[in-house]
């Protein structure tokens, strides 16, 4: 098991992040679902948890046989998902990833949204216990992303929002801006399978890492686009983003019904699997 806390600040409140979080996670989530990859949404509705009051529970898979390297790809199926979980009790919510293809694998991520510049050492006293884990600061100005992933759009180097005004964000940006809030990740990450634990699970967060970085420079490069919606908005928004984006999945997955890999292997649809 690794354990490891992720520290991402952004130059928003956090009741201003609950409607571009859900923005841009459904957004991102069609930009990226494409070839028969990306994510299918299989449930979204209200859920109501007796400690953590109302929220929303999703359900979805996350295709991505491509994306991962060499060495996983030599092992695992040709069709291959991820299953996420997500209760969102904002500003608290628990992910978790599975795979029943590697049964020793899972993903556990817990976050909290202050409204502070990441200086909270003990917001996970209760749920880290007295667990080590490295503290990580993500920068979601001056950190190097992938040059996959890189639109000269989202450069918050040189962005500034037209309708907030916040922006452009200068080096030390998080000592000096208002507002400015943090999304606390507790993240852990399990593999239990000798000879190949630690390399998977450093693996895996290295992804994870990249993933967070990517996903919240998009929430405030995209600012303006959602800045001005209500809660409700941003639902319907998310409903429509759903739908476009398994109709990218699905298509992709009758076109492949029945086709043959390489090694002669028949391959179904990725929704019997």
């Amino acid at each position: 098991m690794l354990l490891k806390e992720y520290r991402i600040c952004m130059p928003l409140t956090v009741e201003e992040y609950r409607i571009g979080q859900l923005y841009m996670i459904s957004k991102h989530s069609h930009e990226q679902s494409d070839r028969g990859e990306g994510v299918e949404v299989v449930q979204n509705e209200p859920f109501e948890d007796p400690t953590h009051g109302q929220g929303q529970f999703t359900e979805k898979r996350v295709y991505l046989s491509s994306k991962l390297p060499s060495w996983a790809r030599a092992v695992v199926p040709n069709i291959f998902y991820v299953t996420e979980k997500a209760w969102n009790y904002y500003p608290y919510t628990i992910t978790e990833y599975t795979c029943s293809f590697l049964p020793k694998f899972s993903i556990h991520i817990e976050t909290k949204y202050e409204d502070n510049k990441g200086s909270n050492d003990h917001i996970f006293d209760i749920e880290a216990k007295d667990q080590e884990r490295e503290v990580c600061f993500v920068d979601i100005v001056y950190d190097e992303i992938p040059e996959r992933y890189y639109k000269e759009s989202e450069d918050l180097r040189y962005f500034r929002s037209d309708k907030t005004s916040r922006g452009v964000l200068q080096e030390g940006w998080r000592d000096t801006q208002e507002p400015i809030m943090c999304s606390y990740k507790l993240v852990t990450v399990k593999f239990e399978v000798w000879g190949l634990q630690t390399r998977v699970e450093q693996f895996v967060h290295k992804v994870i890492r990249d993933v967070l970085l990517l996903g919240h420079r998009q929430a405030f490069a995209w600012v303006d686009e959602w800045i001005d919606m209500t809660l409700e908005d941003v639902r319907e928004y998310e409903k429509q983003m759903h739908e476009k984006t398994n109709i990218k999945v699905c298509l992709e997955e009758h076109s492949t019904n029945s086709s043959t890999s390489e090694d002669g292997i028949e391959i179904h649809d990725k929704a019997s699997t």
